[in-house]
């Protein structure tokens, strides 16, 4: 197993595609998984927006940098790494508030928006290689509250937070039973089909 972030040898930094580049190389063909599990929801400058007057520029074009071009740009990268023959899969990390069917709370309009895009860039990329290589399943997944720093000042009491142990281990059940009739479809970490 390959991991490859900002800190591995080589990095990969979503924001610099000549690095993502670089460790696709690295990572050589006929890969069978490559699970993209980025994401941006706040940190010291941005916080999520409760109100339309909230937006700002540089907040909405760095939650897309990282949560919908960076993703779009291993893909790029990537896909053709996948095996020609045989089953692949090629997963991102979604949210099911980037669900435009399933919102019926509002705010959060970059990350909303940011993970949205990113659902429908990997739809485009999955017809697109389901046309020469059928075998091949690409999905957006959403992992439910996971106890990470992107979501601990967020974690309401009642809800189901995760480890990240357990969240990995939901999603990669997920994954073993996806068939290439589901590429392009965004799933839960139930497997359950969740609306774009």
């Amino acid at each position: 197993m390959l991991r490859l972030s900002r800190r591995s040898d080589p990095p990969l930094d979503l924001l610099d595609e000549a690095s993502i580049a670089a460790a696709a190389a690295h990572a050589g063909e006929g890969l069978r998984l490559v699970l993209c599990a980025t994401g941006f929801l706040h940190d010291a400058r941005f916080r999520p927006e409760k109100a339309l007057r909230e937006l700002d520029a540089a907040h909405l074009a760095h939650a897309f940098a990282l949560n919908a071009t960076g993703p779009a740009l291993v893909m790029k990268h990537f896909l053709p790494r996948l095996a020609r023959e045989g089953r692949a899969v090629f997963a991102v990390l979604s949210a099911r508030v980037g669900s435009i069917a399933d919102n019926r709370l509002g705010g959060w309009y970059a990350y909303r928006a940011s993970k949205a895009a990113l659902n429908q860039l990997l739809r485009t990329a999955a017809v697109e290689a389901a046309r020469t290589r059928p075998q091949q399943i690409l999905v957006a997944l959403h992992p439910g509250t996971v106890a990470t720093p992107l979501s601990a000042p967020f974690s309401k009491a009642g809800l189901e937070v995760q480890s990240p142990a357990e969240a990995a281990g939901r999603l990669l059940a997920v994954i073993d039973r996806l068939t290439p009739a589901e590429t392009g479809g965004f799933f839960d970490h139930r497997g359950e089909a969740v609306p774009f």
